[in-house]
């Protein structure tokens, strides 16, 4: 007998259950944008709620101060304050008084080299790039006085920082710092400076060795050939031959650079100029060391 079909059998197939969506959260624009930021160490971070306030000023767009005499009074301690956005403040403050101000600067340019120098320490970047702006503008005003016997040590803090900042990955930090080393060189007594560099391009840290490399050679490329003759021409073109086989190519290039103005100097008014050059490469370095130098200058 055939059996009838029961409607309300089970069904042969067992539907799908809807699958559990996962649970997205939703990232507002501005937290994408931060984002972006992070990823990418080389951009101006984004400013937060703190740094609203903080605006980078040009030295050309700043006005001189109302009440210097009162300012420069409370101006140390003002710069150290735990209030970092009264610090950014102070630092332009300090650059107002350094270009309109100089003679109420000069009393206590070592202790603001040094608060400058500890400021361009710290990790926030606001901060460290008006310290840097504030160092190109005391280069400006200054001069050779940060070299006196009494501001010379708060200077090579200050020298020292600005080759770590120039050195380090952040491209907006490092740009200002190249500008303040630039400002410093320009406005500096080639020799003394000379000096102060020598040792940094021995640094350990190769970035902090070519930026010196870059600031030395440009100081070479001011001097005349008594000036080199004082810090001794044998040492300059030993630098030129170490920094030649550095790892980084800007070292390399400020190597050319001083190997060509202690040859320009030197044979200025040679009428064998070729000969007096290979006869000095060859007796100041050893000869693997001396064919190199003279690669580099053609007749």
């Amino acid at each position: 007998m055939a059996l009838r079909p029961i409607d309300n059998a089970l069904p042969t197939t067992t539907p799908e259950r809807p699958k559990k969506q996962p649970k997205i959260a939703v990232a507002t624009q501005k937290q994408q944008d931060r984002d972006a930021v992070i990823n990418d160490e080389n951009q101006v971070p984004l400013p937060s709620s703190g740094d609203a306030t903080v605006d980078y000023v040009s030295s050309d767009n700043l006005k001189p101060l109302s009440d210097p005499e009162v300012k420069i009074q409370s101006l140390i301690e003002d710069l150290d304050s735990k209030n970092w956005i009264k610090v950014c403040e102070s630092l332009n403050d300090a650059r107002r008084v350094a270009l309109f101000h100089s003679s109420l600067l000069f009393p206590i340019l070592g202790n603001i080299a040094l608060v400058v120098a500890k400021t361009m320490r710290n990790p926030r970047s606001a901060l460290c790039k008006t310290a840097i702006m504030a160092a190109a503008d005391i280069f400006n005003a200054s001069g050779d006085k940060l070299l006196d016997p009494e501001t010379s040590d708060a200077f090579d803090g200050l020298l020292l920082q600005l080759l770590l900042k120039a050195s380090q990955d952040k491209k907006f930090v490092c740009e200002e710092a190249d500008r303040a080393l630039g400002s410093m060189v320009s406005s500096m007594t080639p020799l003394p400076l000379l000096q102060k560099l020598r040792v940094y391009v021995s640094h350990k840290n190769p970035r902090v060795r070519a930026k010196a490399a870059v600031s030395l050679s440009n100081c070479v490329s001011k001097m005349v050939l008594e000036e080199m003759e004082q810090f001794g021409l044998a040492e300059l073109i030993e630098v030129a031959a170490d920094l030649l086989n550095d790892r980084l190519p800007e070292a390399r290039d400020a190597a050319r650079s001083i190997a060509t103005a202690v040859y320009e100097a030197l044979t200025k008014d040679a009428e064998q100029k070729m000969e007096l050059w290979q006869s000095f490469c060859q007796s100041k370095l050893q000869p693997i060391h001396a064919l190199s130098i003279l690669k580099i200058v053609k007749p």
